[in-house]
């Protein structure tokens, strides 16, 4: 079965929201999931997987803080080729989407999904909707890789 992580921070529970469902939509979708934060998250975690998806909310114009740590640890990753993916929650700019997004293209060089999963505030049950739906394209696009 293939597999995939998603590691992401929150602050107000917002990106903790979109996580739970963009896994929701992997796992009906045959893709199994593994949720870490950011915070215990290593390297040795993306290693193994078909996937990496990465969330976290823009917080002043920028990715919060513990994001950027785990970018600096995902450098010691092989990560060439592999399929990811970025989303995130914002309160009136959202640049943090698509930073992650250049970096996995840039510079791990992975097969990203654009465009990442944004979303104003905390996410209602179409926006719920629309990150099961992010998590289904972002298994269909494991399989086509497979």
């Amino acid at each position: 079965m293939p597999k995939a992580i998603i590691v992401y921070d929150t602050r107000s529970g917002n990106t903790g929201m979109m996580a739970k469902a963009i896994e929701e939509g992997m796992t009906e979708a045959g893709i199994e999931v593994l949720s870490r934060r950011t915070v215990g998250a290593t390297a040795g975690d993306v290693k193994d997987v078909d996937a990496v998806i990465l969330g976290s909310p823009t917080y002043h114009s920028d990715m919060i803080g513990s994001m950027k740590t785990f970018l600096f640890e995902m450098e010691k990753a092989d990560l060439k080729g592999m399929v990811g993916a970025a989303f995130g929650s914002y309160g009136w700019s959202g640049e943090s989407v698509q930073m992650m997004t250049d970096t996995m293209r840039h510079i791990f060089g992975m097969d990203v999904i654009e465009p990442g999963l944004k979303m104003l505030r905390r996410p209602d049950e179409g926006g719920l909707k629309q990150c099961r739906e992010f998590g289904r394209r972002i298994a269909e696009r494991v399989r086509q890789q497979k």
